[in-house]
């Protein structure tokens, strides 16, 4: 079925529920072949009203299933279950409405067609409701305290009852749609599906041949002796001012400056502006639509069609950074006059010390770059010939430094428990970082990043998805 078909019955289902014929509705709804989730709550909230509670609760699965994120369907569908007395079932669909809310206090279904809005602090009231038919008082009792920091409105009275209600364990209503209330189709494509004529009837005005009365498309032509012996080329068809796009995506407008369009419509862009709107005629309209939404037209009817290059919208591409890029921080160890020393803690880190150091000196060093207490810090490290680990004490110093090999030296180091706190500033990725070197640390947009060490003002240490390194702090920023 066409995308207009449906429109066409879902427009007239919605008509014949506001006049109260609710079989014709039903039965124009069920007659839609590809039915949206908007629809099948319709055909819900029709049974629901009819007290059809187990063709109510179909309807509603068909809404959910359609749309897992509306959180109007769970809403009904959990007073089908209280209804039926299920309510363990209803519990669950008004928590999942709760949830589906993200925080927000309240949905305005008003741009989707549903003149309605869903607030948390109803949801929360019902779900009190709920737990005070499953005799847990006080989790009822916690609802609806939360349902009060959460209203918005003094129409919200009830709620205030229903806690009185509850403080001496009794019941009270719940709180429902009202009916009628309906997902209706899109005025601005409901006005499109009227036939309208833009060329009115033709009138013969002014014309060479004696007589002429004829209002086709074609008037009649004197006769011509000299005929071309080749017929003219043809030329550029030009309906409108502007230049024709093909609409690719359908555009629903949210204020009266914006213009509705659906795919396939051609539209002529008069000016397009540096925010990305085009202004565009189309059916002797003008209005705004994005110009993403859009792709040039190329509409000559020429023995050679120009291909017109396909328009790609960079939308997708994140900015990159603003700074510019920032230098890798030097890796040359040669201009350092001791050895570097690995320390493999939770992390791994590597510090340039010059060998002959005392053990507080480089406790200290080691202490600094973890940014940890020096008290809380042990060191160990592996005599030559040996596989245990010793403790570093200042006696066994001189030992240390005549393990150095190749200018190098590794050392263990452990936290006492209880000296040092487990939790490490995290920052979030702004941008997808791809490593080009094994120290570096590969993470995309959106991951939390555990932040180890500043390597320097532009470069940090951190740690994501169980690997370390090191990568631009332009890429992150604190959550």
């Amino acid at each position: 079925m066409s995308f207009v078909s449906t429109l066409r019955q879902w427009d007239e289902a919605v008509s014949f529920a506001e006049k109260g014929d609710t079989a014709s509705a039903l039965r124009t709804f069920q007659d839609i072949q590809e039915k949206t989730s908007k629809i099948n709550y319709n055909i819900g909230c029709l049974y629901l009203n009819n007290n059809d509670l187990d063709a109510a609760e179909k309807a509603f699965d068909s809404s959910i299933g359609k749309d897992e994120h509306m959180a109007v369907a769970f809403f009904q569908r959990g007073v089908a279950f209280y209804k039926k007395e299920k309510f363990e079932e209803s519990l669950l669909d008004f928590q999942q409405t709760f949830k589906e809310l993200r925080g927000n206090q309240l949905i305005d279904y008003k741009p989707l067609g549903l003149r309605y809005k869903l607030y948390a602090c109803e949801v929360l009231h019902n779900i009190g409701l709920v737990y005070a038919h499953l005799e847990k008082w006080e989790k009822a009792q916690e609802n609806l305290l939360a349902a009060l920091n959460l209203r918005t409105e003094a129409k919200f009275s009830h709620i205030d009852q229903a806690l009185e209600s509850i403080l001496k364990q009794k019941l009270f209503s719940l709180v429902v749609i009202k009916p009628g209330i309906l997902f209706k189709p899109n005025k601005n494509y409901v006005a499109e599906l009227e036939k309208k004529d833009y060329l009115g009837k033709a009138k013969v005005l002014s014309s060479v041949v004696p007589a002429d009365s004829f209002s086709g498309f074609a008037p009649l032509q004197p006769q011509v002796e000299d005929v071309p012996a080749t017929p003219k080329g043809p030329e550029v068809l030009r309906a409108l001012e502007g230049e024709p796009h093909t609409v690719l995506y359908e555009f629903v407008p949210e204020t009266s400056e914006e213009l509705a369009v659906l795919p396939g419509n051609i539209v002529f862009v008069l000016q397009r502006g540096t925010d990305n709107w085009a202004s565009v005629i189309f059916n002797e309209r003008r209005g705004l639509v994005p110009y993403n939404f859009l792709e040039p037209l190329d509409i000559t009817v020429a023995l050679k069609v120009e291909q017109v290059a396909p328009f790609i919208s960079n939308e997708a591409i994140p900015a990159p950074p603003r700074r510019e890029a920032p230098s890798r921080p030097s890796t040359d160890t040669g201009v350092f006059p001791g050895c570097i020393v690995k320390v493999h803690f939770v992390f791994t880190i590597a510090i340039c010390i010059t060998p002959g150091k005392p053990y507080s000196a480089v406790l200290q060093m080691i202490s600094t770059k973890l940014k940890l207490p020096a008290s809380a810090l042990t060191l160990s490290y592996v005599k030559p010939g040996s596989n245990e680990r010793v403790t570093v004490e200042e006696s066994e110093m001189d030992v240390l430094w005549s393990c150095v090999k190749d200018n190098r030296l590794t050392l263990w180091c452990s936290a006492t428990e209880g000296k040092i706190s487990a939790t490490r500033k995290k920052m979030v990725a702004l941008y997808s970082y791809k490593s080009t070197t094994p120290e570096d640390l590969e993470f995309s947009k959106g991951e939390l990043i555990t932040i180890l060490s500043n390597v320097n003002e532009e470069w940090l240490e951190g740690e994501c998805n169980g690997k370390i390194g090191i990568f631009p702090s332009s890429f992150v920023a604190e959550t």
